[in-house]
């Protein structure tokens, strides 16, 4: 019988970081192609980004089969089908012949890449307990970073020297070595698989549990916000930096990458930070102070890649805090049906940023042009937004503490 390594060892966290990446990597490799792929398809900025918009949005759906499909069958058989169906659709992308083709592929590669980010959480879960679980979380997030951080910067050369395609194939490898790495290296973690997690009854009864969770609906909706205002940045940089601003795609690739080194620095610094709402909360009060400092200079009529570039650097730091920390205090009460729990945490994220996406889609074709408008108006209401749920839903928590004590 084949040895597989330790889940808690570097072999299987590394294994862990790919498969979450698949879903930052998807939107972000070929994020310096969307400018090209209008003229290539003769399509419009807005049909573009529903490339992006629509791989979101089946994203954040599908992970509610996923989720509970794990608790009842296993971690790594649903991981290595999802796996599996990405691999698939990632080499279909790069055959569209045209814009709804790879539309329609994009929607399939997210059915099958949503499951790396709803596996990992619950493995982590599953391994490392709730109290372990937000600093194994954070040092993943961390190493995550590096993905799309290198990977505008590669989508930029590969557009570049090989065209648009070439981004796909290298998610196609991605995808496969997701995929071997879940058959033959990967351990079942699942030691209690729940039989009645697939029964319609004990889903909509484990789902409406967590829906009127407050404790878990505060951390999910705050780092739900702070993605979306994330995903406000990814749908519209490329247009805004080389459209607006005139740099070159290979240029625009370092720019994303400076802000996703500030998401990488901001988990770095959440692995040293206790876990809990108050450190959630230091993550949520950059996030409204920096999305509004994008936002003042587009009004005051400065356009410049400093004024962008600088204050949303400062707003991924705060991310960086944000997510492990929400992702381990919404899953970690929930052992018994950790990968629901993870399931419902991702759907609600990557729905507000599908939804964030298509706004500042809409926006450019509402402008009549691309502008940097549409996108810090998205970003400062997700700094908004994320900053009025911890306020309402998690800062109660800390005044509960205050009292006991």
């Amino acid at each position: 019988m084949m040895t597989r390594p330790d889940p808690r060892g570097t072999v299987i966290t590394t294994l862990l970081v790919l498969m979450v990446a698949t879903g930052p990597i998807s939107t972000d490799l070929y994020l310096p192609a969307l400018p090209g792929l209008q003229g290539y398809f003769g399509a419009s900025a807005a049909m573009v980004q529903l490339t992006l918009s629509v791989y979101l949005g089946a994203f954040a759906i599908s992970q509610l089969i996923y989720g509970p499909l794990s608790d009842r069958f296993g971690r790594r058989a649903v991981v290595a089908a999802g796996m599996g169906l990405y691999t698939l659709a990632s080499l279909a992308c790069t055959m569209a012949p045209s814009i709804e083709w790879l539309i329609a592929a994009r929607f399939v590669q997210a059915l099958g890449g949503c499951s790396g980010g709803v596996i990992a959480r619950a493995v982590v879960r599953d391994v490392h307990g709730a109290d372990g679980a937000g600093k194994v979380l954070a040092k993943i997030a961390a190493a995550m970073g590096l993905a799309p951080m290198v990977g505008p910067v590669l989508g930029g050369f590969l557009t570049d020297l090989f065209g648009w395609q070439a981004c796909f194939i290298v998610l196609t490898c991605a995808g496969g070595l997701s995929l071997l790495g879940a058959l033959f290296l990967l351990r079942e973690t699942n030691a209690e698989p729940d039989p009645t997690a697939l029964s319609p009854r004990q889903m909509v009864r484990n789902m409406g549990t967590l829906l009127r969770d407050p404790v878990y609906m505060g951390y999910a909706l705050t780092a739900s916000g702070s993605y979306s205002g994330t995903f406000a940045f990814i749908s519209g940089s490329s247009f805004v930096f080389i459209e607006v601003l005139g740099v070159s795609a290979q240029v625009f690739g370092f720019c994303f990458s400076a802000g996703v080194l500030g998401y990488v620095i901001g988990a770095r610094i959440a692995g040293y930070l206790p876990s809990g709402a108050r450190t959630v909360g230091w993550g949520a009060l950059m996030n409204i102070v920096f999305s509004l400092a994008t936002l003042v200079p587009v009004l005051m009529g400065i356009e410049t890649v400093a004024t962008v570039l600088i204050p949303m650097v400062l707003y991924m730091i705060g991310m960086g805090i944000i997510l492990p920390h929400a992702q381990a205090g919404a899953v970690g009460p929930y052992p018994r049906m950790a990968g629901t729990a993870s399931a419902l945490f991702g759907t609600l994220q990557y729905s507000l940023a599908a939804l964030t996406g298509v706004a500042v889609g809409q926006g450019f074709s509402l402008i009549g042009g691309i502008t940097p408008l549409p996108m810090v108006i998205g970003l400062a209401g997700a700094g908004i937004f994320t900053f009025t749920c911890y306020h309402c839903l998690l800062r109660p928590i800390l005044r509960q503490k205050s009292d006991l004590e």
